[in-house]
């Protein structure tokens, strides 16, 4: 019974955060109007929580293995419902912006250690396989369930419900979580306090300078990345640049990064575009964002069957390829497009995110040795998260400047981009990704170590 509480506490967490990141979307313009927040307001509520999020993501996971990973998960359980409560009662946008951050640092806490806890929770093969099967069912649920539970709450309870609601949850997975053993790494790796530092602030105010069009905050922020590639290049370096010189690995996490510039910096445009340009409720454009999200949930079981016969290959150049092609006829069809053409791009642009989800991460842990593969799949969704955060930044930019249709055809020239990069540097084991794939279609969880999980305190 125990290991059920348990299991039910890493899914509440993992529910959290997926489910309040898709809600926020929808609740972008109701944000604006009841606090006065312009597009580039609008813009930092997302990016604020993704900055947090992919900055702290490395170091959460190597303080999980130093501290124990069950002491991280509820600290940072914690830490993001507190900021959630913070987001409920913001008076103004930048008090928001700031909550939003917290909440990012408390899931780049906790998430990173779900799945070593969930393999130190359940050591057998069988159980394990089992328990992971319910995590991402989970993830599925969270994902198509998102956009309608917000335009709910957003329609019927106001912006700030969506926030309250983390509150119950959140404390659920607090109480549950002592049901979860604790582990730890025995020979943890050392902090990169420097690295660490630098890689906040080469993200946030490169983020800054985009979503602002600032070129002094720009040129602050590539001095800061030069510093940070620098920094990186000492033994005890939070990300090893040796992994990224060459190989299937830069090349899965350079997908990852194109997939999630065009798809994260598409769905706040499509909750504004719903809401704004065609009139729908809260509640309406979320059920009409709704083939997106089931498609993923369907496709992703069927994208590990792919990938179990043909490769990754040929499934991250299809994605891709839709992704560019969905976003490419949106462009093509102006914000007038008929809402049955416009149903049928946002299933084609859940097919290309099923069908790279799971492969992209399993591509960057075929790539490495075993002993490797939490910090392959740290930093593919380190790009994963990046590309979100820059993808909100330059396509909300791109359409202040020059309006939606050039908004989506940058998307789209990214979502080709990736197809490209797919074709000419993915050349993975089958078999190895395919495992990886089999856990679905996350797209915020990345994990830690799992082969050091089960040595527990």
């Amino acid at each position: 019974m125990n290991k059920r509480w348990a299991l039910l506490s890493l899914c509440l967490g993992l529910f959290l955060a997926q489910t309040d990141t898709t809600a926020v979307n929808l609740a972008l313009p109701a944000i604006g109007a009841g606090l006065h927040g312009s597009l580039v307001h609008l813009q930092e509520v997302v990016d604020a929580y993704n900055v947090a999020f992919a900055a702290l993501l490395l170091t959460g996971g190597t303080l999980g293995d130093r501290f124990g990973r069950r002491r991280l998960f509820r600290t940072g359980t914690a830490v993001f419902v507190a900021g959630s409560v913070l987001c409920a009662l913001a008076p103004t946008m930048p008090l928001l912006v700031a909550a939003r951050a917290v909440q990012g640092a408390g899931a780049a806490l906790a998430i990173p250690q779900s799945l070593a806890l969930l393999a130190a929770t359940f050591p057998g093969h069988r159980e394990r396989h089992r328990a992971m099967g319910a995590w991402s069912t989970v993830t599925g649920v969270a994902l198509a369930s998102g956009p309608v539970l917000g335009g709910f709450l957003v329609e019927h309870a106001g912006w700030p419900a969506i926030f309250w609601l983390n509150l119950p949850i959140g404390l659920a997975a607090l109480a549950l979580s002592l049901a979860v053993p604790e582990s730890a790494d025995r020979h943890p790796r050392g902090l990169d306090l420097p690295g660490q530092l630098l890689a906040v602030v080469f993200l946030g105010v490169l983020t800054f300078a985009v979503v602002h069009t600032d070129l002094a905050a720009g040129a602050a922020g590539v001095l800061a990345a030069v510093a940070f590639l620098l920094v990186e290049r000492r033994k005890q370096a939070m990300l090893p640049l040796h992994l990224l010189r060459r190989g299937p690995l830069p090349a899965a996490s350079s997908v990852a990064f194109c997939m999630t510039f065009a798809m994260y910096g598409f769905l706040p445009l499509a909750g504004l575009y719903l809401q704004h340009d065609r009139g729908a409720g809260a509640l309406l454009a979320g059920l009409e964002l709704l083939p997106m999200p089931l498609l993923v949930v369907v496709g992703s079981p069927l994208t590990a069957r792919l990938v179990t016969r043909f490769g990754p290959r040929p499934a991250m150049i299809g994605g891709m390829a839709l992704i560019g092609l969905g976003l490419g006829a949106f462009a093509l069809a102006g914000p007038g497009i008929p809402l049955p053409w416009l149903e049928l791009v946002f299933a084609v642009l859940g097919a290309g995110l099923a069908l790279n989800a799971g492969p992209v991460v399993g591509v960057a842990v075929a790539a490495v040795p075993p002993d490797r593969a939490g910090l392959a799949a740290g930093v593919v969704n380190l790009a994963r998260l990046s590309g979100a955060a820059f993808g909100v930044a330059v396509l909300g930019a791109v359409l202040a400047a020059a309006g939606l249709r050039m908004a989506l055809a940058a998307g789209a020239l990214v979502g080709v981009a990736g197809a490209v990069l797919a074709w000419r540097g993915v050349q993975s084991p089958p078999r190895k990704a395919a495992e990886v794939a089999t856990a679905g279609f996350d797209e915020l969880a990345p994990s830690n170590s799992t082969e050091n999980a089960t040595s527990s305190r």
